[in-house]
């Protein structure tokens, strides 16, 4: 499967274990276990899981560490994988887990074999992640023919450029689709020549799922002319990421007046859904009217490589392409929404209306991959 290349080393650790030892009288005995019970001086001991095992594998060219545990005497396992910054924590039943990484980096992991959720072993593990780029798919030029490149961000730096700015928390309802994620700034990176926006699952805000969302609201904004963006998507149920525009007098007149293009969305999940984009226009007619179009590829996923996804719009249309290919077109002659100078938004959303929750299926950490957005008039 082509897509991004980790390669992942094991290193061995000495085994953890907490302070649950057999016994319960004196605190200085070795055996001193104060979650021990004692009665007509009869000590009821812990018998705390033994014997934990782990081993750690990876899935070629997706980033996924697959951990599976094995002990003796335990009720279940807990997993916590461990970043820079945070940690995410899943309990199995199985002994066995998986999460993605989204960079480069040494992380270490804890395994537990449970008795309860406060009575376990512990041992630890190394992982080294060495992140890199397959960097195959679909590309387009940097010039066309009667067209002038007039704004382009090729997230060539360490940091986004003061053209984005971030929209943080979780909007009105979700942003009004009932979505699940927190939006922050930290899940937006650049590395290597790529812009990186990572969902994950971990509890901030109030909400299970982080993320982010940026906008050139204010500072870069069009109207008509052809956009190229060139970028790898996550995949995965209840994964929603989507690169659209809206027109630049939204704060004035609101949505739908202002006009949306969805230049590409896509909701991740059984198969057919990771393979298939869509394009979409929304704007104001009685209420709201949209008009949308989809495309999907003949196999695999656009998390496998690199695709470029366009709109060409003119003062009659809008045609929407996935690697030069047409799909969707628009007359928006007569709709006056699409003749105002638009915005870019570029976001990774969880969960939704549209897309459904994640469920047990859809593996932690997802990324979208930008390598390049272009406007050419």
């Amino acid at each position: 499967m082509k897509g991004l290349n980790y390669f992942i080393y094991l290193l061995a650790l000495p085994l953890f274990f907490n302070s649950c030892k057999k016994g319960c009288t004196d605190p200085n005995a070795e055996n001193y276990n104060p979650e021990a019970k004692k009665d007509n001086g009869s000590c009821y001991f812990i018998n705390l899981p033994t014997n934990l095992e782990s081993t750690i594998t990876n899935v070629d060219n997706s980033g996924v560490v697959e951990i599976q545990a094995t002990a003796t005497n335990e009720n279940f396992f807990t997993f916590i994988f461990m970043n820079a910054t945070d940690s995410t924590i899943i309990t199995s039943t199985n002994g066995s887990a998986s999460y993605s990484y989204s960079s480069s980096g040494t992380y270490f992991i804890k395994t537990r074999a449970n008795l309860t959720s406060s009575q376990y072993i512990e041992r630890i593990d190394s992982v080294t992640v060495s992140f890199s780029v397959n960097n195959t798919g679909y590309t387009t030029p940097l010039n066309y023919p009667n067209y002038t490149l007039s704004w382009n961000d090729e997230f060539n730096g360490t940091s986004l450029s003061n053209d984005w700015t971030h929209e943080l928390g979780n909007g009105y309802n979700g942003w009004g689709n009932n979505e699940l994620q927190y939006y922050r700034e930290q899940n937006t990176s650049l590395e290597n020549g790529y812009l990186k926006i990572t969902a994950k699952q971990e509890y901030y805000g109030g909400k299970n799922y982080t993320s982010s969302r940026i906008k050139t609201q204010g500072n870069i904004f069009h109207t008509y002319g052809r956009i190229d963006i060139r970028a790898k998507l996550p995949f995965g149920q209840g994964i929603w990421p989507a690169m659209w525009m809206l027109g630049e007098n939204f704060s004035a007149v609101g949505w739908p007046s202002c006009g949306e293009i969805d230049i590409m969305e896509m909701i991740g999940g059984n198969g057919y859904n990771d393979r298939t984009v869509h394009g979409t226009a929304h704007w104001e007619s009685n209420g709201h009217a949209e008009y949308g179009g989809s495309n999907s590829l003949s196999s695999g996923r656009f998390a496998d490589e690199f695709h470029v996804f366009s709109i060409i719009w003119t003062p009659s249309s809008i045609v929407w392409l996935r690697d030069d290919i047409q799909y969707q077109v628009i007359d928006i002659t007569n709709l006056s929404a699409f003749h105002n100078n638009f915005f870019f938004i570029f976001n990774l959303a969880v969960g939704g209306n549209w897309p459904g929750s994640p469920n047990a299926s859809t593996i932690f950490d997802q990324t979208l991959l930008v390598d390049y957005i272009r406007v050419f008039q």
